[in-house]
């Protein structure tokens, strides 16, 4: 890493803290992932700012501040198996390992993005981060898949699927933002040992929507 590189990182970081995010863990794994590495090549002049990038097929890099919420809501501890859905650029899959995780599960509707997020990752990330093509808000995708130590769902749904919580494991944590796009709530369920569910509700979050089912074409 260049020394202007290092200024650049410590300068991103300072400013997501300007902003309110306060994990530590959370700010080191952001500092240590170069976001301009997930970026389409034409935006990633403005990968260290705190805003929603464009992805290719109509989707979205979700920005960096929502995404620091949702990973600290998550927090995800070392060596464990996390689902993801929603892949994306894959910036939040490399963060994720960054953090700890021994196994990412990530689903993407739209196969040109699985792709991309695969190459976006690290040559050494990639055993550790399953990317797939799949619907993850049906039921029949994950059927053989759980349990998990951590779910995120990295886009706003209208409600939960009832199928997700039933693949945590006990002292697990699901993290959604759950609502309309424009005016969704963070919501956090945590199961306890004893297999209950506790739910947690945090601060709005302006978070583009999953869509449900496989893309056909893209």
């Amino acid at each position: 890493m260049t020394t202007e590189n290092a200024i650049e990182d410590a300068a991103f970081v300072m400013a997501l803290r300007g902003r309110g995010v306060r994990d530590t863990d959370t700010l080191r794994a952001m500092e240590r992932v170069p976001r301009e590495r997930f970026a389409p090549a034409r935006h990633r002049d403005l990968a260290r700012r705190d805003l929603a990038l464009p992805l290719p097929c109509g989707q979205t890099m979700t920005a960096p501040t929502t995404v620091a919420a949702m990973l600290t809501a998550l927090g995800p501890r070392p060596g464990a198996r996390i689902l993801e859905i929603g892949t994306g650029s894959g910036y939040v899959t490399a963060l994720l390992l960054r953090l700890g995780a021994d196994h990412v599960h990530s689903l993407e509707r739209y196969a040109t993005l699985a792709e991309d997020a695969r190459d976006n990752l690290l040559p050494e990330d990639r055993p550790r981060a399953a990317i797939l093509t799949g619907d993850g808000l049906a039921p029949e995708t994950l059927a053989e898949a759980g349990p998990f130590d951590r779910i995120l769902l990295n886009g706003t749904v209208p409600v939960l699927p009832p199928h997700l919580p039933d693949l945590l494991r006990p002292g697990g944590r699901l993290v959604a933002a759950v609502g309309r796009p424009e005016a969704a709530g963070l919501v956090t369920l945590v199961r306890g040992a004893d297999g209950t569910l506790e739910t947690r509700s945090g601060s709005p979050l302006r978070l583009a929507p999953l869509t449900p089912g496989r893309a056909r074409v893209l």
